[in-house]
């Protein structure tokens, strides 16, 4: 079954817009990679200050191959805000930053009427 990766970014309030906007500008960066099932962005209503990136996976393996190919360039200035150059690239929206690892063991979806 797949596998759930969530990255847990804690976000400064004068950050929030800035975090938004960056993974806005990035849409669609992901969609196309082998093995990726789903992507969200929540936002924290209330109680904390943590944005969770949630992206869903057929497995381990599939995340790996997209953090050492596509993402790891993304993050050396290979796309989204600021340059090739990492004197460039804008500092992180975020202050610190933590992923968790799950396996999918149940799983349901809305009946059809």
């Amino acid at each position: 079954m797949s596998i759930v990766k969530i990255n847990a970014l804690t976000v400064p309030a004068e950050q929030r817009e800035v975090l938004e906007r960056r993974f806005a500008s990035r849409a669609g960066a992901v969609e196309s990679s082998d093995g990726f099932e789903w992507f969200e962005l929540l936002r924290p209503v209330e109680g904390t200050d943590q944005y969770l990136v949630y992206t869903r996976w057929r497995s381990e393996e599939d995340f790996q191959a997209w953090m050492e190919g596509p993402m790891k360039a993304a993050h050396q200035g290979g796309g989204g805000e600021g340059g090739a150059e990492g004197a460039d690239r804008p500092r992180p929206a975020a202050s610190a930053s933590t992923v968790w690892s799950f396996e999918v063991v149940q799983q349901a979806a809305p009946k059809k009427a």
